[in-house]
């Protein structure tokens, strides 16, 4: 038997005008966690769906070789049967059914014709042993956070006898906590022979996790490294990646006075309509004229409502009491509207669900915000609508054929480039960004936070909301921590630190 399990030789998909895969060689070996790193686009996530079934047998060109035979999957369920699971960064469970019914959905436990519903809960039971998850397998999915979603995930993969599990993105929408929870999940899987590949952007994890680190650049195979004969390092993997030496992946701007105050929160509460919790306590918050300010904290702190509560979010937040002033006039945003028009824009952590049209294209999602601007009556005035939307596409630097290009084919990079120049055609004072780089490659994020200086250095004002630590303090002129809907304090950037953050971020 070979050393491993999967090879993937010469593999070649090509789609309408675009070659994702060239000639791609990519070997696994058995009992190992194997990392897939690239930037976005550069063609990981094609190739594992080559490998899944999800793009079949004829539609590519190359072998696979697993298990020591040349497979030919036609469809996922090929190549589930064979041992091979694949788990999205959108995750696909049914929220109102049960937990022991994702588990065993599409390979019900039978009892001749009738599925065995006491059998099933009892096996979902031991799934959930073996991924750690101590929760009763009757609870609905709709019900768990999305760390112990991800769990679940895992165990369905688990009840298919996996052999080889791969993982995409899995840590993206996890906290620090949930995501090292699952880092040693996949080592105790290991141990008990699942042989694991997981493809991230969060450099530090992989090279804590990974046996093997292969880079993916471009639709090609540019190295593997092997973590037991070298030392594998962040800047190694960035190198390899990106083609280049990127020395401070936070880049540096020239230190400025800051102009007056733009926007101001003062004594701002806001409850939930339905429940009557209180979840914003007695904020106060101030951003002046050309400064990145960041809101640091941990999950559930109250830093994403505390903006939507800011862009007018009202039927979702009730405002208890508070002001908020722009340029020093005090102003009432009952409505996303109203604050568009008071000079705010707020750019979503979800740019999938929330933020962008998927089925729509590049122009579409860009000028959507603000087609009063290209209205002429009311007709749109294509031609301009089609400058307006190259214009960003090239200032923003949106790789994509043509500004005609849906949306949802782009990479989280590029839907995230977009989903910024949407709201830059409003032309803010002020731009809330809420988790601006995840599930994007060390190359798009530092073209993030180099359009970031720009915007600053022009005199707009930035919001930065972030779960990445090193991000916040990277980033920010100033800023602020979170914990349990209140302000914890305020730091400037000469006294933020990791152990001053988290001391902040974990008081009660």
């Amino acid at each position: 038997m070979s050393d491993y399990i999967l090879e993937m030789q010469n593999i070649v998909k090509e789609f309408p005008g675009v070659k994702a895969l060239s000639n791609v060689n990519f070997k696994v070996k058995r009992g190992e966690i194997h990392c897939l790193v690239g930037e976005n686009g550069a063609g990981k996530s094609t190739l594992m769906k080559v490998l899944s079934g999800v793009y079949p047998f004829g539609t590519y060109s190359g072998n696979i070789v697993y298990n020591d035979k040349v497979q030919q999957f036609k469809s996922i369920a090929d190549s589930e049967t064979a041992g091979i699971a694949i788990i999205y960064q959108e995750l696909a469970l049914i929220p109102e059914l049960s937990i022991y019914e994702n588990i065993y959905f599409g390979h019900e436990i039978m009892d001749g014709k009738v599925i065995n519903w006491n059998q099933t809960i009892v096996q979902a039971a031991e799934m959930l042993k073996k991924v750690r998850l101590n929760v009763n397998p009757s609870v609905k999915i709709k019900d768990l956070g999305v760390g112990n979603q991800q769990l679940v995930e895992i165990a369905k993969a688990l009840s298919k006898n996996v052999k080889l599990l791969i993982l995409d993105e899995p840590t993206a929408a996890l906290n620090e906590d949930d995501s090292a929870n699952l880092l040693e999940l996949l080592r105790q899987l290991k141990e008990q022979g699942v042989t694991c590949i997981m493809i991230s952007h969060k450099l530090k994890e992989i090279v804590s996790i990974a046996d093997t680190v292969t880079v993916v650049r471009d639709g090609a195979t540019i190295c593997s490294m092997d973590a037991h004969e070298m030392e594998i390092t962040e800047q190694e993997i960035i190198r390899n990646m990106v083609g280049r030496e990127i020395e401070n992946i936070y880049p540096k701007r020239e230190k400025a006075a800051f102009g007056d105050v733009c926007l101001e929160i003062k004594n701002w509460t806001v409850q939930d309509p339905k429940s009557g919790r209180e979840i914003l306590h007695n904020v106060n918050v101030n951003v002046r004229k050309g400064e990145i300010v960041g809101i640091a904290g941990l999950m559930g702190a109250g830093r994403t409502e505390l903006a939507l509560s800011i862009f007018g979010n009202t039927p979702k937040y009730k405002i208890t009491s508070g002001e908020i002033f722009i340029e020093g006039q005090p102003k009432k945003l009952n409505h996303p509207k109203a604050a568009m028009d008071a000079g705010i824009a707020y750019v979503t952590e979800d740019r999938k669900g929330n933020g962008l049209i998927l089925i729509q294209d590049i122009k579409y999602n860009t000028t959507i915000s603000n087609l009063e601007k290209l209205t002429e009556g009311i007709v749109i005035n294509e031609n301009e609508e089609i400058n307006v939307a190259n214009d960003f596409k090239k200032s923003i630097g949106i790789k994509a054929p043509s500004i005609k290009q849906l949306v949802g084919n782009l990479s989280g990079g590029n839907q995230q480039k977009v989903s910024l120049a949407k709201w830059l055609f409003v032309g803010p004072k002020v731009l809330i960004l809420d988790e601006p780089t995840r599930g994007i490659d060390v190359g798009a994020k530092f073209e993030i936070y180099t359009l970031m200086n720009r915007l600053v250095e022009q005199g707009m004002s930035i919001i930065m909301i972030s779960s990445e630590l090193l991000e916040v303090l990277g980033m920010s002129d100033r800023l602020y921590v979170m914990s349990e809907g209140t302000i914890t304090g305020e730091l400037s950037a000469d006294e933020a630190t990791e152990q001053n953050v988290m001391a902040l971020a974990t008081r009660v």
